[in-house]
Protein backbone atom coordinates (compact mmCIF):
# COMPACT_ATOMS: atom_id res chain seq x y z
CA UNK A 1 0.00 0.00 0.00
CA UNK A 2 2.89 2.35 0.74
CA UNK A 3 4.32 1.90 -2.76
CA UNK A 4 1.03 2.87 -4.40
CA UNK A 5 0.80 5.95 -2.16
CA UNK A 6 4.28 7.02 -3.29
CA UNK A 7 3.28 6.54 -6.93
CA UNK A 8 0.25 8.78 -6.47
CA UNK A 9 2.44 11.42 -4.81
CA UNK A 10 4.97 11.37 -7.66
CA UNK A 11 2.18 11.45 -10.25
CA UNK A 12 0.61 14.54 -8.64
CA UNK A 13 4.04 16.19 -8.52
CA UNK A 14 4.49 15.38 -12.22
CA UNK A 15 1.10 16.89 -13.09
CA UNK A 16 1.93 20.08 -11.23
CA UNK A 17 5.22 20.38 -13.14
CA UNK A 18 3.70 20.21 -16.64
CA UNK A 19 1.97 23.65 -16.54
CA UNK A 20 5.18 25.28 -15.31
CA UNK A 21 7.21 23.77 -18.15
CA UNK A 22 4.49 24.71 -20.66
CA UNK A 23 4.38 28.36 -19.57
CA UNK A 24 8.16 28.68 -19.61
CA UNK A 25 8.52 27.05 -23.04
CA UNK A 26 5.72 29.15 -24.59
CA UNK A 27 7.21 32.32 -23.08
CA UNK A 28 10.63 31.50 -24.52
CA UNK A 29 9.14 30.70 -27.94
CA UNK A 30 7.13 33.90 -28.20
CA UNK A 31 9.97 36.02 -26.85
CA UNK A 32 12.28 34.58 -29.49
CA UNK A 33 9.65 35.27 -32.15
CA UNK A 34 9.20 38.87 -30.98
CA UNK A 35 12.93 39.58 -30.96
CA UNK A 36 13.32 38.01 -34.41
CA UNK A 37 10.49 40.15 -35.78
CA UNK A 38 12.01 43.24 -34.22
CA UNK A 39 15.29 42.80 -36.09
CA UNK A 40 13.78 41.29 -39.28
CA UNK A 41 10.33 42.89 -39.70
CA UNK A 42 7.70 41.58 -42.07
CA UNK A 43 8.02 43.00 -45.58
CA UNK A 44 4.25 43.55 -45.72
CA UNK A 45 4.57 46.49 -43.30
CA UNK A 46 8.09 47.55 -44.32
CA UNK A 47 8.24 47.17 -48.10
CA UNK A 48 11.58 47.25 -49.82
CA UNK A 49 12.15 50.25 -52.17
Amino acid sequence: MQKQNEQVKYFLQYLSLIPVIAVISISVAFSTWAVFNYFFPDLLFHPMP
